[in-house]
């Protein structure tokens, strides 16, 4: 195969009437070469004779935004626009979300693609496709269906290019949706459509025509068990599994006992043939990306956390209002308010008022089964600790806790396990605890619950991952959920010293 002029493609094949049979303004030049107009619908039908050819996109795309692709983001966006219904399981933080963006710009320009309806969690809505699509695809429309269900159907029937939405709102507005013209549905972390039995994955199901595009992106596919693959591989290639969930299970697990099943030894290669078409790309295959990655994901506070915040936040400003404000005053309110988003605050006598961490938890949830290695996670307050290792107990994560009243050789035990043993998949610390001198490389996600106020102790904290002896390119994902968290987490981005400007920070966040 040559490429001539990034406008045709001259093949050698044993017979050249196939191809002029089938695509028009082919040209046979002898017994084995025919030239072929190298556009998006010849590169399909090429596909379809078994011709392995590349899609026009690499070489005729400009790449609009901000920043250029990298080679793998090149590939994987190529990679989906040649398979109409495809999965795509890079690992978290190799820029997946781009890629997806620049293949769905490039079909609009190619009159494939009306509309983009984007399924994702609401952690990721704003923070990252959001601010991606105005990063890679300024040049078109977007709008996030998310609050009231009136205010979804509005924004569902505005028309804009790409529309966001959080899995459980696609059920509210499905009418919306199948009448709203789209023909591209992107679902990140698509494992929470794993279960064909549920009505999220049987709504989605029947929106998705025939002729619809349909892109499913997650890093970790059918992590925790190989029957998690069974609805994936449904909505995408549904002839590649049985009709029935019970025969596939058969397929890929034994049964042990009445209630215990494990996976077989053919169990991986069977659900590598049932997700297909994929594309892969791990971050140490990445050699162009940095080594370490830094995200965020917004987390919206529930409302008694809102209540709280506003409350104090009001006392506060009457407070500056009648008195000078002191950076040691500043900082006790600031703790307060971060105490609040983070899911418990101390109160004036001493006693802590809990708050559901429901949506802040789910984010971190998300980002855990993402993760194709151990995670650290990094919780300011130790009444958060405990509210966050509860759950992650109730919801068979393993972990450990590092903190102030963790004595020495507790902690090496602990280190020690996490670095050379299977358990404990999570390590929740109290950033003072571990900032300096702790190699912890069996991780390469780092995962801040809130925020901390020194910039020696983020970055510090940050190392004990990236350091000798790391084998994996490594992850920092920020949760934020209040304007207190989202302007701290900008500094310490920054690197401004967040202590000499305490009062400055103060008095914005109150403004």
């Amino acid at each position: 195969m040559k490429i001539i002029r990034d406008k045709a493609i001259l093949l050698k094949v044993r017979n050249p009437k196939q191809i002029t049979t089938v695509i028009p303004k082919s040209k046979e030049l002898s017994m084995n070469e025919v030239v072929v107009n190298w556009g998006l619908d010849e590169a399909h039908t090429l596909r379809g004779l078994n011709i392995n050819v590349p899609s026009p996109i690499t070489k005729r795309y400009s790449w609009p935004g901000q920043y250029k692709p990298f080679d793998h983001q090149k590939t994987t966006a190529s990679f989906m626009t040649m398979n109409k219904k495809s999965f795509c399981f890079n690992e978290q933080g190799t820029g997946k979300t781009a890629s997806a963006i620049w293949a769905a710009d490039y079909l609009m320009t190619q009159g494939k693609v009306n509309r983009v309806l984007v399924i994702c969690p609401l952690s990721i809505m704003d923070s990252a496709w959001r601010n991606d699509l105005f990063s890679f695809a300024m040049h078109r429309s977007v709008d996030v269906a998310h609050g009231s269900k009136d205010k979804r159907k509005k924004i569902i029937n505005s028309g804009a290019d790409f529309v966001i939405i959080n899995y459980d709102g696609v059920e509210v507005v499905k009418d919306e949706i199948a009448n709203g013209g789209f023909d591209l549905f992107i679902v990140d972390e698509a494992t929470h459509y794993k279960n064909a039995q549920t009505k999220r994955w049987k709504t989605l199901n029947k929106l998705i025509g025939d002729n619809d595009w349909l892109w499913m992106m997650t890093g970790t596919p059918a992590a925790q068990s190989p029957v998690d693959a069974y609805g994936l591989a449904k909505l995408v290639n549904p002839l590649s599994v049985p009709r029935f969930f019970g025969s596939w299970r058969d397929m890929v697990m034994w049964k042990v006992t009445q209630f215990t099943w494990k996976p077989k030894d053919t169990a991986k290669d069977t659900v590598f043939r049932a997700l297909q078409p994929a594309i892969r790309f791990t971050k140490d295959e990445c050699l162009d990306l940095p080594d370490m990655v830094y995200t965020k994901r917004f987390v919206e506070m529930t409302k008694q956390q809102q209540q709280y915040y506003e409350m104090l936040r009001k006392r506060m400003v009457m407070q500056v209002a009648g008195e000078d404000v002191t950076a040691a005053n500043a900082a006790i309110n600031l703790n307060k308010l971060l105490q609040i988003s983070a899911g418990a605050v101390y109160t004036d006598d001493g006693d802590t008022v809990q708050f559901d961490i429901k949506n802040r938890y789910q984010a971190l949830k998300e980002v855990i089964d993402e993760s194709s290695q151990k995670v650290l996670v990094f919780v300011p307050f130790r009444h958060a600790i405990d509210l966050l290792t509860e759950k992650l107990a109730r919801d068979g994560v393993t972990s450990e806790i590092i903190r102030g009243d963790v004595s020495a050789s507790r902690r090496t035990d602990i280190f020690a396990r996490f670095q050379h043993d299977p358990d404990p998949k999570v390590l929740v610390i109290q950033p003072q605890a571990a900032a300096h001198g702790v190699t912890l490389t069996a991780a390469n996600t780092v995962v801040w619950w809130g925020p901390t106020s020194s910039l020696e102790t983020y970055a510090q904290a940050n190392a004990r991952v990236h350091r000798s002896g790391q084998k994996h390119k490594c992850t920092v994902i920020q949760l934020a959920g209040s304007a207190a968290e989202k302007r701290i987490y900008r500094m310490l981005d920054a690197r401004i010293n967040i202590h000499t400007e305490m009062i400055n920070l103060y008095k914005e966040i109150l403004d």
